[in-house]
């Protein structure tokens, strides 16, 4: 069973100008293609732990190959410059968990692991 994937990116320091703005402009028709959508796009941060110091982006995808697929595409990779050149920042795309998942239920995969 496939589960969700996310996109996600933690930036800094953006330098919000022409380049970030021609950015966002173009990202919506990358998206597409691979089933992507906004879930956060920046916003409040209330941080209760540790310092944030910038914003948050979640994109979801219907699995982990659509969104490999959407960062490497020729679309997403021509624009990708625009927010890298002028941003700091980290990116990872991860895998969600199935419906009714438990964390015991990875707590069961660590144990057996480690055994």
């Amino acid at each position: 069973m496939s589960t969700s994937a996310y996109a996600v990116a933690y930036l800094r320091d953006v330098d919000f100008g022409e380049a970030i703005i021609d950015y966002l402009s173009a990202i919506d028709t990358t998206l597409a293609p691979f089933g992507g959508r906004f879930l956060v796009h920046g916003g409040e941060i209330d941080g209760i732990e540790g310092e944030w110091d910038g914003s948050v982006v979640v994109i979801e995808f219907p699995d982990h190959e659509s969104a490999r697929g959407w960062y490497e595409s020729p679309d997403y990779q021509a624009i990708l410059p625009l927010r890298t050149s002028h941003s700091n920042g980290v990116a990872a795309i991860v895998d969600g968990v199935p419906p009714g998942y438990r964390a015991t239920d990875g707590l069961a995969l660590l144990l057996a692991a480690t055994t």
